[in-house]
């Protein structure tokens, strides 16, 4: 190889590099200034058709509800992709229902968009200190779970889409239980139950 084709290869390494210095630099001019905000969630509402637990150890829990979740996009300029969202319920950090994951989503500025998804479990098998826990809230009428939503979304800003980021999303929610017997607490036809509980959204 000559000294002259040494030379030209040497400054095509460099303007590429120097090319993608500035690509680089300004999407992270535009990231600066455009501020991208996370969205808000929200649970409003759940809807009770079955919550069967077994009386004794060991526990096992079969049940059967739908919640309803808001996302808003609080950016003017950003829209954002839900590529991939799976929901379920935990109880004391422990998972009590399936994955129920929901379709992709696009999210434009300023909008707001729901989602309703089913989730069940059946014969989930309860850590015994969370299986005695969880009958004693029954009795008290009353359980706390929490709401959880794992998944990946992108960022749209003009013709530029982000790569994918984790989205975690945890929604706190008191559903109150009917009492039918010691042995089993069940909501039979389904309770709606009105939560607006605010959620920690970390990306």
């Amino acid at each position: 190889m000559s000294s002259k084709q040494r030379k030209l290869i040497r400054w095509s390494i460099i303007s590429l590099l120097i090319a993608l210095f500035i690509i680089l630099l300004t999407i992270l001019i535009i990231w600066v200034v455009l501020q991208p905000k996370k969205p808000h969630f929200i649970l409003q509402d759940a809807t009770v058709y079955a919550f069967n637990l077994s009386s004794t150890a060991p526990y096992f829990l079969s049940s059967n509800f739908q919640v309803t979740i808001s996302s808003r996009n609080p950016n003017k300029r950003i829209g954002i992709y839900y590529d991939k969202l799976d929901v379920y319920a935990t109880y004391r950090t422990q998972q009590i229902t399936y994955y129920t994951a929901t379709p992709p989503e696009y999210q434009g500025h300023k909008e707001v968009i729901e989602w309703s998804p089913f989730l069940y479990g059946t014969d989930i098998p309860v850590a015994p200190a969370s299986g005695a826990s969880l009958s004693q809230d029954q009795a008290n009428g009353a359980i706390w779970l929490m709401i959880k939503l794992n998944g990946r979304v992108r960022w749209k800003v003009g013709s530029f889409t982000s790569g994918r980021y984790h989205l975690r999303v945890e929604c706190p929610a008191y559903i109150p239980l009917s009492t039918r017997n010691t042995a089993i607490a069940e909501v039979g036809t389904s309770v709606k139950y009105q939560l607006v509980a605010s959620c920690k959204v970390t990306v």
